[in-house]
C-alpha cells in the first residue's frame, strides 16, 4: 500500500503541519486532499527520471511512450532495456548522454550494486549515497526517488525550484536565499517535511508537481 496511501499517517502529517504553521494551514486546506505520483518501482522511476531531465512534460511523456514501445509487452525492467540497442534508444528520443545515464542504472541494477529492498532499508542518506553513484543521478534526481518512491515522509529539497518559488510566494523568502535558511524554513514542518513539500508544490499557480503523474 505505501506510506501515503496510509489514512492515518496523512491525517496526523496533516494535522501536525496545520498545527505547526497557520500559513501551511490555509495550504492544506486550499490544495485538499494528498495525491502525490507515486512509481513504486525504483528502476522505473529512474528511468522516469532520467527522461524527463531538461524537458517539457509533453516532451518527455512521449519519449517515455516511445521507450515502453521498444520493451516487450511495454514492461519496462533492465532486461528489457539492456536488449535494446543505442541507436532504437536514441530513436526514441533520447540523447546520446541520456542513453549513457540509463545505460548506467541498468548496469546498477543488474549487477546487484543497486538492490531495492536494500534501498529501501537505507536512511535517507545512506539512499541517497547509493543513487548518486549512478551515472547522470544527482542529489536532486535522488531526493525526488527518497519522495515519490520510497515515501520518506521527511525530505525537504532545497535545491528544488518549485519548492523555492513556493517558499517565496507563501513566506516571502528569496529565492537567492542562502540554503542554511531554506533548511531553517523546514524545520517546522519535520517529521512531514515531504508532505510539506507536496503542499508548497501544489500550492503554485502552475499545477505542475514532481513526482510520476
Amino acid at each position: 500500500m505505501g506510506l501515503y496511501k496510509d489514512a492515518t499517517f496523512v491525517r496526523k502529517a496533516k494535522r501536525a503541519l496545520s498545527a505547526a504553521d497557520d500559513r501551511m494551514a490555509q495550504i492544506i486546506k486550499k490544495v485538499g486532499p494528498f495525491k502525490p505520483g507515486v512509481v513504486a518501482n525504483a528502476f522505473q522511476a529512474l528511468i522516469h527520471s532520467i527522461v524527463h531531465q531538461q524537458l517539457s512534460m509533453k516532451a518527455a511523456r512521449t519519449i517515455s511512450g516511445r521507450v515502453l514501445d521498444l520493451c516487450p509487452r511495454r514492461r519496462l525492467s533492465p532486461k528489457a532495456i539492456i536488449a535494446v540497442t543505442d541507436q532504437q534508444l536514441r530513436g526514441a528520443g533520447l540523447s546520446r548522454q541520456k542513453v549513457t545515464y540509463v545505460r548506467s542504472v541498468c548496469d546498477h541494477f543488474l549487477n546487484g550494486r543497486l538492490k531495492p529492498r536494500r534501498l529501501a532499508r537505507l536512511s535517507d542518506e545512506e539512499a541517497i549515497e547509493q543513487l548518486v553513484d549512478i551515472r547522470g543521478v544527482g542529489v536532486w534526481t535522488a531526493e525526488m526517488i527518497l519522495i515519490f518512491t520510497l515515501q520518506r515522509p521527511d525530505v525537504w529539497p532545497v535545491d528544488d525550484l518549485g519548492l523555492r518559488h513556493a517558499l517565496k510566494k507563501s513566506y516571502r523568502i528569496p529565492m537567492t536565499a542562502k540554503r542554511d535558511r531554506l533548511i531553517r524554513a523546514g524545520e517546522k514542518f519535520r517529521p512531514y517535511r515531504s508532505v510539506a513539500c507536496w503542499y508548497l508544490w501544489s500550492s503554485l499557480d502552475t499545477g505542475i508537481v514532481p513526482g510520476f503523474d
